[in-house]
């Protein structure tokens, strides 16, 4: 019998399920983590501050169109999406917890930085819930590029212990739920003009966010003025391997009109981080 067409993209062999993990954070969150580099750490730990409003933003804009959706496949992956994106939240508001007693930051003034942004784009008359869902679908792009390059060991050089293994499981779902918000947001009729403006918003907003966060954290820390910090910085923004220039390709990609987050197909990516981490996730 042959299968029924489908709205979702998703690749056979690719589930999306959520794992119900718990990481022990409390030692390493009071370090300098990510390969021992301020910049470095303060950047990941402003993207762990975002992630809790951000993620249920995500979901909120997917949730506004699910009655829309008649297709089994894509309802299935939406559910996923939902549970995957509920349980990042959660490991994120106790990372985020832990990080802030451990070093002495505000957390709801950092929070706030973020959901000041969301909250404006909610109530201003002019944005439509079309718009809500192409951020969505902006950032996902954004965090699957993330996560594939990550996961490619292009970002830290070590990403073991509890702290590498929450970052390596949440790029590992980023990756595997990569194009639900995309697949939705065509199945609901938006437009590419629609999705190629809010993009470029999106991506100026988000990166402003995350390097307002991390300065910061950086400045509370004393490490802001320092000519390591410096260089560090310089290198992340500018640099062929820094974290911007990291992701310029997969950025440009998703202004072809055609675009398709699996047009990138990192199955082989995902079989061995799923292998990698089953022991990891069993004892979470």
């Amino acid at each position: 019998m042959t299968a029924l067409p489908t709205k979702s993209k998703t690749p056979e062999g690719v589930s999306i399920n959520a794992r119900n993990v718990n990481f022990k954070l409390e030692r390493a969150l009071a370090t300098d983590w990510a390969d021992n580099d301020a910049v470095l750490t303060a950047i990941f730990n402003a993207m762990s501050i975002s992630f809790p409003s951000g993620e249920k933003n995500f979901i909120d804009s997917i949730r506004a169109y699910e009655k829309s959706i008649t297709d089994e496949k894509l309802l299935k992956d939406i559910k996923g999406f939902y549970k995957q994106e509920g349980i990042h939240s959660r490991e994120h508001r106790k990372y985020n917890k832990i990080l802030c007693e451990q070093r002495g930051y505000n957390l709801e003034k950092l929070e706030n930085i973020y959901l000041r942004r969301i909250e404006k784009g909610k109530k201003d008359p002019r944005v439509t819930n079309k718009m809500l869902l192409a951020s969505t679908v902006a950032v996902e792009h954004f965090t699957a590029s993330f996560g594939e390059t990550f996961l490619e060991g292009r970002i830290l050089k070590n990403i073991e212990g509890p702290i590498g293994n929450l970052w390596c499981w949440h790029a590992l779902e980023e990756l595997e739920h990569k194009s639900v918000a995309f697949d939705v947001y065509n199945e609901v009729g938006g437009n590419y003009k629609m999705r190629k403006t809010i993009m470029r918003i999106s991506m100026v907003m988000l990166v402003k966010d995350f390097l307002t966060v991390a300065i910061k954290m950086l400045h509370h820390d004393k490490q802001l003025w320092k000519w390591r910090t410096f260089k560090s910085l310089t290198k992340l923004l500018f640099f062929k391997d820094g974290f911007l220039r990291l992701h310029a390709a997969a950025y440009k990609d998703f202004f072809r009109e055609d675009f398709h987050p699996w047009d990138s197909d990192n199955r082989a990516l995902l079989e061995y981080w799923q292998e990698k981490l089953a022991p990891v996730m069993a004892a979470a």
